[in-house]
């Protein structure tokens, strides 16, 4: 499975990872949302499962994708600070987002 991630996410990430709470978890990208044609996704700190796959990003930011989960392979993590701060999920090999 392949994943994107930019400098910004990979920066707000990294802040996710340096709390308590995160101990122990790496960042998932999972499918909040399958329309059948595309997906809506999120991200959230979580643990590995058998059906997972680590994926190494070029930016120091390894992240969960679930490998039974078509729409997660080729996803690219964005995270902007202007208009609506946060993270964006896209994936365009598959026609989805996560706005």
């Amino acid at each position: 499975m392949k994943c994107k991630i930019n400098r910004n996410a990979a920066k707000e990430l990294k802040k996710m990872l340096n709390t308590e709470e995160a101990e122990g978890k790496m960042p998932r990208v999972y499918v909040t949302i399958d329309h059948g044609d595309h997906a809506h996704y999120d991200v959230k700190l979580d643990t590995p499962t058998e059906h997972d796959e680590i994926v190494k990003t070029d930016k120091d930011v390894d992240i969960l994708l679930d490998a039974r989960e078509d729409f997660l392979d080729g996803v690219w993590i964005k995270y902007f600070h202007v208009d609506n701060r946060g993270f964006e999920i896209t994936n365009s090999a598959k026609g989805s987002h996560h706005p």
